[in-house]
């Protein structure tokens, strides 16, 4: 059975400077919060600037505060980071989803017409 199960894919620790986060990467970078957008928000360090993707735990803008120091755990892909885990300053840990990419669901079957 374990074999079956898929694999766990954790992000380093040790975050990153902004300006150095490859595509498709796991990362953990640090910054203080810049900008918010309703479940996304951005993060800034001193190399450069950050999308990080928060999924519904994140909706209402409510998750992080402005000026607030975090660290965020995720995904890179697509110019955002889709975020896994989020660190505030006073030490609170917040699960925001799975370090992967949301399901594919392929190409839409085109509908048939039925026949009279």
């Amino acid at each position: 059975m374990k074999l079956v199960r898929p694999s766990v894919e954790m992000a380093p620790m040790t975050p990153v400077a902004i300006s150095t986060i490859a595509d498709d990467s796991l990362v953990t970078i640090k910054g203080k919060v810049a900008e918010i957008f309703g479940n996304k928000f951005i993060v800034q360090d001193d190399t450069g600037r950050a999308l990080i993707e928060t999924g519904p735990e994140g909706e209402g803008g409510k998750l992080v505060a402005s000026n607030e120091m975090v660290t965020v755990q995720g995904r890179f892909d697509d110019g955002f980071l889709r975020g896994s885990y989020l660190v505030h300053e006073d030490g609170r840990t917040e699960a925001l989803g799975p370090a992967g990419r949301p399901p594919h669901h392929g190409p839409i079957e085109m509908l048939k017409p039925l026949k009279p």
